[in-house]
């Protein structure tokens, strides 16, 4: 599904136009992205937990020169998914 088919599927299911559902969409992705840019965790009970991660420094290798290159430390996006997430994706065949 990508992002049109989803706005499509909310505008459907809240019975709301399509500009109304994409604004929506828009708001709920750029408040959860706020909200990890200072640090927070989002859960949403049942489906999940955005959050971020410290990744450490840590030294790699260059595969093309073989050199050995340092990679500073940065911070990541994380999810964790809901017990009810895990549940509906495990009773797929």
């Amino acid at each position: 599904m990508n992002r049109n088919e989803l706005i499509a599927s909310i505008a459907k299911n809240a019975k709301l136009n399509k500009k109304q559902a994409g604004a929506a969409l828009q708001a709920t992705l750029d408040s959860i992205g706020d909200a990890m840019k200072k640090g927070q965790k989002v859960a949403l009970v049942g489906f999940g937990t955005f959050g971020t991660a410290v990744r450490k420094a840590r030294k790699g290798i260059n595969p093309k020169t073989k050199q050995i290159i340092n990679i500073a430390k940065k911070r990541i996006p994380k999810f964790k998914p809901g017990k009810q997430l895990k549940t509906l994706v495990s009773k797929l065949k």
